[in-house]
């Protein structure tokens, strides 16, 4: 039994190694058979690598397009705002101006009428500093804060708090709250006993 199975064994063996050196020379066979299939797909990958490469370079000069359209709009915009940056400013500027020459060409003023203009154009300059975002620095009788005023000099003063603001020599203004000129000022300080 031995023998007859290893014969078996044997002949099935021959078998297996048969149809997987058949299935191997098929498979070997169906490649060497269809180089035109290979060459096609080969073809259609080449085609579709290229039309992409096209497409993302047709794309990459038009942003690049925008880009340099983009820039040179920007520095146009930046000349003209520091042309015209002050426009606004003029434009709210020139009724105050109006109003000053009307005054100057007023013969036979009297002082009471020259007070009157002058009134008159400090409030036009005071709604037109509105208009613009500019806030008076008036620190009397406040806290002294170094961040929005200049202390000229500090006199003692028994009336009120230490580093309070007694006096106003010039006022601060602020653009934006942004600080444009301190508020020159006096600063109390404590009397010294002695």
């Amino acid at each position: 039994m031995s023998a007859q199975n290893q014969d078996n064994n044997e002949e099935v063996s021959e078998d297996i190694q048969t149809d997987t050196e058949t299935h191997e020379t098929h498979e070997t066979e169906e490649q060497l058979d269809s180089p035109e299939k290979n060459a096609d797909s080969l073809e259609a990958q080449l085609e579709d690598a290229q039309a992409k490469a096209s497409e993302n370079w047709e794309q990459f000069i038009r942003t690049k397009a925008e880009m340099d359209n983009l820039r040179r709009r920007n520095t146009k915009d930046i000349e003209n705002a520091h042309k015209f940056g002050t426009e606004k400013f003029v434009t709210e500027l020139l009724p105050v101006i109006d109003g000053l020459g009307m005054g100057l060409a007023t013969e036979n003023a009297t002082a009471e009428s020259l007070k009157e203009g002058m009134e008159m154009t400090m409030n036009m300059l005071q709604n037109m500093m509105q208009k613009l975002g500019i806030e008076e620095i008036d620190p009397m009788n406040e806290k002294f804060d170094a961040e929005k005023h200049q202390a000229m000099t500090m006199q003692p003063n028994a009336d009120v708090e230490p580093n309070t603001v007694i006096a106003v020599m010039q006022k601060g203004y602020s653009l934006n709250d942004r600080l444009i000129r301190p508020a020159m000022v006096m600063v109390s300080k404590a009397v010294e006993e002695g």
